[in-house]
Parts: structure tokens; C-alpha cells; sequence
């Protein structure tokens, strides 16, 4: 993961991007592992974790009645969080992550481990459904690894 996120670091700085995250479920572990780096300030702006329905509604400005229907783990949801991360911070680049870490609180329609993963950049909107297996840090660490790898492949296109 190490390189990875070295890979992002080079790309950010060389590219002179900005990145703000609002996450959920990974409970501001895509944001611990953007800053990880020296001189990460240069390109990281904010990491919000709205775990809270009330913080992505009041906060990052979700319509409360698109979480009344689609849920908070949605594809839509996921959408605006990126949008509103880049737009409150004044990003390059917005990502949002919302999803069920568990082990509870899956159903059939949405199991433990659906998670959904968004970015938001000038021109260019990535939003992907994933289901991963494992315990709660096992699906937290590979929704921060996926995130890291979707951001990668936008920065090198």
C-alpha cells in the first residue's frame, strides 16, 4: 500500500491537484493514509467522516429526502459527498465513500461489505459499487485501498 500511496503523493505534487475526502464508513482512514506523506498539505484540504446521517445532510448538503430513498449507502449519496467535499474545500478533487463496514447492519439488498466509492473532478465522475469480504477492518482497509486506486487511475489519465 506503501507505494501506492507514494505514487499518489509524486502525482498530486507533480500535477499541483487538490484533494478533500468525506468518508463514512472507513472512519477517516482514506484521510490518515493521504496525509501520511511529508508535505501532504500541498495537496490535502479537508477529510470529513459524516457518520452521522444529521452530518451529511446539514454539512455536505444532502437532501435528507434522497437519504429517506436511496439510503445512506448509495451510489447517489456517495456522488454528493464527493461534490460537496470538492466544493466546500475548493479541491481539484472530491471523493466520498459510504458503505457497511458491519457486522451489522447489512440486508439482503445491501449485505456488510457494499460500499460505494466516488470521485468528483473537473470533467471526470467515478462512482463504483463494491462488496468486500472480511471483518469491519478488513472491509475498512480495503475501501481506503480501492479509493486509493480509483484516484490513482484519474490522476494518471
Amino acid at each position: 500500500m506503501q507505494r501506492l500511496i507514494n505514487q499518489i503523493h509524486s502525482l498530486l505534487i507533480k500535477n499541483k491537484k487538490s484533494v478533500a475526502v468525506a468518508e463514512s464508513c472507513t472512519g477517516g482512514l482514506l484521510s490518515c493514509l493521504l496525509t501520511r506523506m511529508p508535505r501532504s498539505s500541498r495537496y490535502f484540504t479537508m477529510g470529513i467522516v459524516a457518520y452521522n446521517n444529521s452530518i451529511k445532510i446539514n454539512f455536505l448538503k444532502i437532501p435528507s429526502r434522497l437519504i429517506a430513498q436511496k439510503g445512506a449507502v448509495s451510489q447517489d449519496v456517495a456522488a454528493l459527498m464527493a461534490k460537496s467535499a470538492k466544493k466546500l474545500s475548493k479541491s481539484d478533487l472530491g471523493i466520498g465513500i459510504t458503505g457497511i463496514a458491519g457486522p451489522a447492519g447489512g440486508s439482503i439488498q445491501k449485505p456488510v461489505g457494499t460500499v460505494f466509492i466516488a470521485l468528483n473532478a473537473k470533467g471526470k465522475k467515478i462512482c463504483k459499487r463494491f462488496i468486500f469480504k472480511g471483518n469491519r477492518s478488513a472491509i475498512r482497509k480495503k475501501t481506503a485501498f480501492k479509493a486509493l486506486e480509483l484516484l490513482k487511475s484519474l490522476l494518471i489519465k
